[in-house]
């Protein structure tokens, strides 16, 4: 199973959360799970950054439900879980 593969199951199964600073950035960007949901089936790993100690992170880009591009950086932690760390719009709202 690829790294995109094991974190659209994650999705899929429920066995991810949100940090609170991407639920602020969803917040300020207008966002829901649902973008973020849509984005990572529809998106691919933009970028892999292996140099936190605390474990590998990977930038997700894809579409939100209405079309904008984001940008979700996750990763996995202790039992499997996967924790979305931030969100963001690259581009403007539409």
């Amino acid at each position: 199973m690829t790294k995109i593969q094991a974190i659209r199951q994650k999705i899929i199964e429920r066995e991810y959360y949100l940090s609170s600073h991407a639920e602020d950035e969803m917040a300020d960007d207008k966002l829901e799970r649902t973008d973020i949901e849509n984005a990572i089936f529809k998106g691919r790993i933009e970028k892999k950054l292996t140099q936190d100690i605390r474990g590998t992170r990977y930038r997700i880009e894809g579409p939100s439900k209405d079309g904008r591009t984001i940008h979700i950086i996750c990763r996995f932690k202790g039992k499997g879980n996967l924790i979305i760390i931030t969100v963001y719009a690259l581009s403007e709202e539409k």
